[in-house]
């Protein structure tokens, strides 16, 4: 399924332009909204990621209406990539279900873990050099065992989404995932993952 994503920065602005091109190109189902691409809260952008599967393709007409950064948007493609969605962006041709847009999409997924691998060396560094004059050092993790346990089960209940779990802790989705798969972390600054209704 094609699930478009449309963001404009006031209110005073339209989104016609954007609601056209991604009814052009095929969306099935369009997310929209009226909110500063700098503000970390996007309700709109969080029911889409909630709603996306498998196989999607995400649409939008251009990259940045999905990012509030570089880094912002490089660890959301890295998202997608992770859970096998694809991306397409109208304006730069960006289209991961094409061998090229797929090279992008790889490009994209490397500078993410190159990223990653550089704060976990930083962190290591840091680490090794606060031990070496009598710290312990590193940050307490944002969820105990204790409250994992409690998020697998409240994640067992169908009508319960990972954004309200994420909220009830206090979380970001990143650092909700991380704690699922056994890598409780400190909180990054992204998002993401039951259908909602079709779009305006």
């Amino acid at each position: 399924m094609k699930i478009g994503y449309a963001r404009v920065s006031t209110v005073e602005q339209s989104d016609s332009a954007q609601l056209d091109a991604l009814l052009d190109a095929g969306c099935e189902r369009i997310y929209h909204e009226k909110v500063s691409g700098k503000s970390r809260v996007r309700p709109e952008l969080e029911r889409m990621l909630d709603s996306v599967r498998a196989g999607d393709v995400v649409v939008v007409q251009r990259l940045d209406r999905l990012g509030r950064s570089l880094k912002d948007l490089i660890e959301l493609l890295d998202g997608f990539k992770q859970q096998d969605i694809q991306f397409l962006s109208l304006n730069e041709k960006i289209d991961t279900t094409s061998a090229v847009g797929e090279l992008a999409f790889h490009m994209i997924g490397s500078i993410a873990q190159f990223e990653r691998h550089l704060i976990s060396e930083r962190t290591k560094a840091g680490l090794a050099a606060a031990r070496a004059r009598g710290r312990k050092g590193g940050r307490k993790a944002k969820l105990s065992k204790s409250d994992i346990k409690k998020v697998r089960a409240m994640l067992r209940d169908p009508m319960m989404t990972k954004a309200e779990v994420a909220k009830h802790f206090e979380v970001s989705r990143p650092t909700l995932n991380k704690a699922l798969r056994g890598k409780p972390i400190e909180e990054p600054e992204t998002v993401f993952q039951t259908p909602c209704s079709k779009v305006i």
